[in-house]
């Protein structure tokens, strides 16, 4: 019999506090998501500002979206780690004993891991003010920032989950995720396009890093978004769906 649209929902609720419930006992995942991509800022900021020529900006401005990026993935391979850890010691046969929806169980892992990536980008954004990041958005421009930091935590955590779901150790879903903490450096985030070596030029123009990246430096600096923000939402949408399709029927086969 299928389950009516409360029942779901009630379920994806639990399913949610349980996941994130499982986050604030570990604490220590959202310090190392917090601190690395920091040490990066630090890192980059006073290594390398002085010497690198990114135009107009502060070297510090030009890298802080990148470095919100890599935050962000950093924090997502938890999610991969949990659903790994589900898959693999039985707690999922207790579910579905239970009848507990299917998709609530990986919503639930969605939605813990979105909270866990915006407290970790919001922790970088309002620290890096302490190196030097001088923003000068409006309030409209904050406001859209703000959304497209939901939206690609949101596909982050999403192929997150995905990496779990077939990955058979917590380890490997945690290398899976790896190319998600490596493309910024391959992108605009910490030079511009057109001062790479040609071959990773041309792959930094079209993976969909420099888009979101490009995005929300725009935003923060209240410059034109011209493309960029529809190719960000255009490749959000499109890895969202595929990876939460993909995690749902890998999910149901085992």
């Amino acid at each position: 019999m299928k389950k009516s649209k409360k029942n779901i929902f009630l379920d994806t609720w639990v399913m949610f506090k349980r996941c994130l419930t499982i986050s604030l006992r570990n604490p220590e995942t959202l310090l190392t998501a917090t601190l690395i991509p920091f040490c990066l800022i630090l890192l980059f900021g006073t290594v390398f500002g002085s010497i690198s020529d990114v135009g107009d900006y502060d070297y510090i401005d030009f890298i802080v979206p990148g470095i919100i990026l890599q935050s962000i993935a950093q924090a997502s391979q938890y999610s991969a780690m949990n659903v790994t850890a589900d898959m693999t010691k039985g707690i999922i046969d207790r579910f579905r004993c239970m009848s507990v929806s299917k998709s609530a169980v990986l919503i639930g892992h969605t939605g813990a891991g979105v909270i866990r990536g915006i407290i970790s980008s919001a922790i970088i954004v309002a620290t890096a003010p302490i190196l030097g990041f001088r923003p000068h958005a409006g309030l409209a421009d904050w406001l859209l920032f703000i959304a497209l930091l939901v939206l690609i935590n949101i596909t982050f955590t999403l192929i997150a989950v995905l990496c779990g779901t077939i990955s058979k150790t917590v380890e490997g879903a945690t290398g899976l995720l790896f190319p998600l903490f490596i493309l910024p450096f391959m992108s605009s985030g910490f030079a511009p396009v057109d001062t790479l070596p040609s071959g990773i030029g041309w792959f930094a123009a079209i993976q969909p890093m420099t888009p979101m990246i490009d995005s929300l430096r725009a935003l923060t600096f209240d410059l034109p978004l011209g493309n960029r923000l529809w190719l960000t939402l255009a490749w959000c949408m499109a890895l969202g769906i595929v990876s939460f399709a993909v995690s749902m029927r890998t999910y149901n086969r085992k």
